[in-house]
């Protein structure tokens, strides 16, 4: 299936970061998206308006401002148009935060995923496509990480509420014939990143010459993904909604595939980077050392994370491909050009 380029396509986080950089792709390619975002204040909401500015600009974009978990918006922006696939990148975000605010999680991941969910089956929607996380591997060690594994030990609430989202969508694609697919994205970075991730938070803090906070002692991993790759990747699973398995058997349940039109699949860089390395690169583009405090690791966190994505090139032909100094070198004109630092 290619998808129509005279039906609308719903983007929910569009105002977010990969939600605007998905937008924007689309849009170039010639389709009509309506975008979805409640501009929360999660982060400085200044950020959000001037992507979404950006987005106006382009002809074919429309957006509205709604909730998630506002049922009956939900419900009247489904009556409103007739959609050929969504793209659910909306959702409370961030490990750290669940245990500051874990109703906004409930609220925003399982109650608005089921107005999402509940949309696109009564109104026909041929994929749904919907981000998880790397974070639903939780406490497993065994790396890389494969959707072929079991992940059933979330280490947060945040990642509860990504495997939940995974579940509750394949029960739609097995009840109602939904094709849905699962992405679990591996901490994304790149221009018009979020304020709250490693990189703008290392960048904002080094050039106003404070101290960065070095979890657990910088012995992490992170398998960072440029957000050009995880564009790419996204706009690929799109277009071609995923089919029942027939190897499929309950005898040996696959994770990673079904008997239904689901499926999961990683997008990361397959090149996981210690944490110190990345500083290092860091402090290279910005030409200025960090001021380094060394912290325990913080609850909800996990020390490593690497992605398998065998899967995603066998299906797709695509593999993320961004070189970390090419990536963090972006963020960083970037940086300095939008903050003029």
């Amino acid at each position: 299936m290619v998808l129509d380029t005279s039906q609308p396509l719903l983007v929910t986080g569009a105002a977010g970061f990969i939600g605007f950089h998905l937008s924007r792709r689309l849009l170039t390619e010639g389709y009509a998206v309506v975008g979805l975002d409640n501009v929360n204040d999660y982060y400085d909401v200044r950020i959000k308006w001037d992507r979404l500015k950006l987005l106006e600009d382009l002809d074919g974009f429309t957006f509205h401002r709604i909730d998630l978990e506002d049922r009956p918006a939900m419900e009247s922006l489904f009556d409103r148009y007739d959609f050929s696939a969504v793209v659910h990148l909306a959702a409370q975000a961030g490990v750290r935060y669940s245990l500051v605010n874990p109703y906004a999680y409930v609220d925003s991941n399982l109650t608005g995923f089921m107005h999402i969910l509940e949309g696109c089956r009564h109104h026909g929607v041929k994929h749904l496509v919907f981000a998880s996380s790397s974070s639903v591997y939780g406490a497993n060690t065994r790396m890389p990480f494969s959707v072929h594994h079991n992940v059933d030990h979330p280490v947060s609430l945040y990642a509860a509420t990504k495997k939940a989202n995974e579940l509750m969508a394949h029960t739609y694609a097995h009840l109602y014939g939904l094709p849905c697919t699962g992405l679990r994205f591996f901490t994304v970075y790149g221009p018009w990143g979020r304020p709250d991730m490693a990189l703008f938070l290392f960048t904002r803090a080094i050039l106003n010459d404070e101290p960065i906070q070095v979890f657990n002692y910088g012995k992490m991993q992170r398998d960072f993904t440029y957000i050009d790759d995880i564009i790419e990747g996204v706009y690929r699973v799109m277009q071609k909604p995923p089919e029942p398995d027939p190897a499929w058997s309950g005898d040996a349940p696959d994770p990673g595939t079904s008997y239904a039109p689901y499926r999961v699949y990683n997008i990361g860089n397959n090149q996981p980077v210690e944490l110190m390395e990345f500083i290092r690169t860091l402090e290279e583009c910005l030409g200025k050392e960090a001021r380094k405090e060394l912290l325990p690791i913080q609850p909800g966190d996990v020390p490593a994370t690497y992605a398998d994505v065998e899967d995603l090139t066998r299906d797709f032909g695509f593999k993320p491909v961004t070189p970390i100094r090419e990536g963090i070198q972006r963020f960083v004109d970037w940086y300095r050009d939008y903050f003029k630092a």
